[in-house]
């Protein structure tokens, strides 16, 4: 069956499409709620009110085709209504579930740390999810511009913080 015919569906109600959707996305979905919160147990309890929200709302889809994106954002969404629930504006430092021991990893992750949670959204958007801009902007409802230029604003504070870090 085409996607799109199945987001059709899925948007009309068809719960077994909606979930063969939801299913052949969950690793994307889990990887975005992981980066997002850098622990496994807020990661799972943000794709469970996921799923729930995106369920309920799936009628509210104008384009089948951008269902996928919908997705994403409802699931962006979740996750920073729950970082805001929990008052947490504190990033995670730990690292991902293995130990590295690689310097330059340690330093581009504490530099990444000092980013504000839209940078490294962006960041991690543009150069791990390996998006364009063009794909970025319509996943979090901003013009293409604005991602140029907060990915340009992000970039050169990366690069401050790299120079700062070796002259000491």
């Amino acid at each position: 069956m085409c996607e799109i015919d199945r987001a059709k569906r899925a948007i009309r109600g068809d719960d077994e499409s909606f979930l063969e959707i939801l299913q052949s996305q969950e690793d994307t979905h889990y990887r975005i709620a992981f980066h997002y919160f850098r622990n496994e147990h807020d990661a799972l309890e943000a794709i469970q009110e996921f799923t729930y929200r995106s369920l309920k709302k799936r009628h509210t889809v104008k384009k089948p085709e951008y269902l996928s994106t919908w997705l994403v954002r409802v699931l962006l969404n979740v996750c920073h209504d729950m970082q805001k629930k929990k008052s947490r504006v504190e990033l995670h430092d730990s690292l991902e579930m293995e130990a590295h021991t690689d310097p330059s990893y340690l330093e581009l992750h504490e530099a990444l740390s000092k980013l504000s949670i839209e940078q490294q959204q962006l960041i991690y958007m543009k150069y791990y999810r390996d998006l364009k801009n063009e794909e970025i902007a319509q996943e979090i409802s901003i013009p293409e511009g604005t991602v140029k230029s907060r990915l340009h604003t992000a970039i050169r504070k990366l690069r401050q913080l790299f120079g700062e870090g070796s002259q000491s």
